[in-house]
């Protein structure tokens, strides 16, 4: 085994002790609201950081400040927050990775209010007694949808499970094969059911699924029919669906109750707007449905929750099942939802304050004028360190809403000299806060689409730092 040249024994000697450094951390501003346990674990760490550097016969410097550095360096590491705010800056509106959907101030104000303070989230103010912790959303679902009754879970996946495992547990579930989608993280449809404990019974073909098919498939073991909107992709070419009017005749024809879940839901019809008309959830219940299910942080552009509504019958077998409480929604969730459900009484009031109603809707002459002031500011805060340039190109809803639909937009090109724009794009995910763009064309592209108010001027100052830092 070979042995440590005399030098580097004279290297690990000069090492000095835990001791010594924890003694000089007390009087360190870089310590000072840094956790004594976690401080003495970074001293540790940086102690045998320089040891391994050594005996690895690597360049080092060895001195109590390096140490010091070193610590400081490791524990900052150690109390930064992993789930961080960064700049969604690739035109993708409901980004899944990034969180979906930005709360509007309402709902941020309602939040802080509700959880910095005790509240009656489950008493009857009027009577002093137990009340239902649903009570705060449930008559705005009904005045907002059309439903007898509402509630909402911890997300739509959660809804859906609950719906069918108390209404169908044990029993045949009828359901088109075109409709047994897979939603993200891969969680399907059917593995759903299976959990539910319901008997998945598949209908029609993939591209074509006739009303006769439903009424064929109809036994003394079916419990439900089941409608999946397929929010997240589309068939097109050779088709045929049954619609939820169709299905819920067939419902109450055998007397079995209909349900749908419509994955993504919204309560204002797109179409006014220029977009495709996605199903609002007042059309689906108007249409005669027992229960209907939908997402709370996505095209509604609230906090994350799964919502359920329909007959009275129906919600008061579900909100009785023991499941709910494993579901349920706290505090937090709650006041964020009625705050953003508040703001749909008015349409026009709804699509300016709720950022992902906005950020869909906002026109292409808008998008332009703000990717002309974005460029502005970025080629003053980079010169000639990069090649600018703006361009027509397409964002996206995202987030499992409609598939397949793009929309026009204006963005910034940067191709960098100073580096490569994978050098870059690495560069500005690493920054805190990290920016998220997307690369095509050997360009680095950002979508004004999806940048807050303000972080135009701070992307500007980011790119100066990073491209003019060679």
């Amino acid at each position: 085994m070979e042995q440590p040249r005399p030098d580097t024994h004279l290297q690990l000697k000069s090492l000095p002790g835990v001791d010594h450094i924890l003694t000089l951390t007390e009087t360190d501003d870089r310590f000072t609201r840094i956790p004594r346990r976690l401080v003495l674990e970074s001293v540790r760490r940086a102690i045998d950081n320089i040891r391994k550097q050594i005996l690895a016969d690597k360049p080092v410097t060895i001195s109590d400040e390096a140490i010091l550095k070193q610590a400081a360096l490791f524990a900052g590491q150690k109390m930064k927050n992993r789930l961080t705010p960064l700049i969604n800056a690739t035109g993708v509106v409901l980004h899944t990775n990034l969180g979906r959907a930005l709360l509007c101030r309402d709902a941020l104000d309602n939040i802080m209010a509700v959880s910095s303070a005790y509240s009656n989230l489950e008493l009857d103010l009027a009577t002093g007694k137990r009340g239902i912790r649903y009570a705060a959303i449930e008559a705005l679902i009904c005045e907002l949808t059309g439903a007898q009754a509402a509630m909402a879970v911890n997300n739509n996946a959660g809804a859906v499970l609950l719906a069918l495992n108390t209404l169908a547990q044990g029993r045949q579930v009828i359901v088109s094969r075109g409709e047994l989608v897979e939603i993200g993280g891969a969680f399907r449809v059917p593995d759903v059911m299976i959990k539910s404990g319901c008997i998945l019974k598949e209908v029609g073909t993939t591209n074509r699924t006739h009303p006769d098919d439903y009424v064929n498939a109809v036994t003394e073991e079916t419990g439900l029919l089941l409608k999946v909107h397929t929010s997240n992709y589309k068939i097109e070419g050779f088709t045929a669906s049954v619609s939820l009017k169709e299905l819920v005749d067939i419902g109450k024809t055998h007397g079995i109750p209909v349900m749908e879940d419509l994955g993504s839901g919204t309560l204002i019809d797109f179409s006014a707007f220029g977009l495709p008309s996605e199903p609002p959830v007042f059309k689906q219940v108007a249409s005669g449905a027992d229960v209907v299910t939908f997402s709370g942080d996505k095209l509604l552009g609230g906090p994350q929750a799964g919502i359920i509504v329909g007959t009275k019958q129906c919600l008061d077998q579900i909100k009785a099942n023991p499941l709910t409480r494993a579901l349920r929604i706290d505090k937090m969730t709650l006041a964020g939802l009625e705050a953003t459900l508040k703001l749909y009484r008015d349409t026009r009031m709804a699509v300016e304050k709720i950022p992902t109603l906005r950020m869909l809707t906002l026109s292409y002459e808008q998008i332009s004028r703000d990717a002309d002031v974005l460029f502005s500011r970025v080629t003053e805060a980079v010169g000639n360190q990069a090649e600018l340039a703006l361009a027509d190109m397409t964002s996206r809803p995202g987030g499992g809403s409609y598939p397949g639909l793009t929309l026009p937009t204006r963005c910034l090109t940067i191709r960098p000299k100073t580096m490569s724009v994978t050098a870059l794009d690495k560069k500005l995910r690493a920054f805190d806060p990290a920016v998220m763009g997307r690369i095509e064309d050997d360009c680095f592209i950002i979508d004004p689409r999806t940048l807050q108010p303000g972080q135009d001027k701070l992307l500007a100052n980011i790119l100066k730092k990073l491209i003019n830092s060679l």
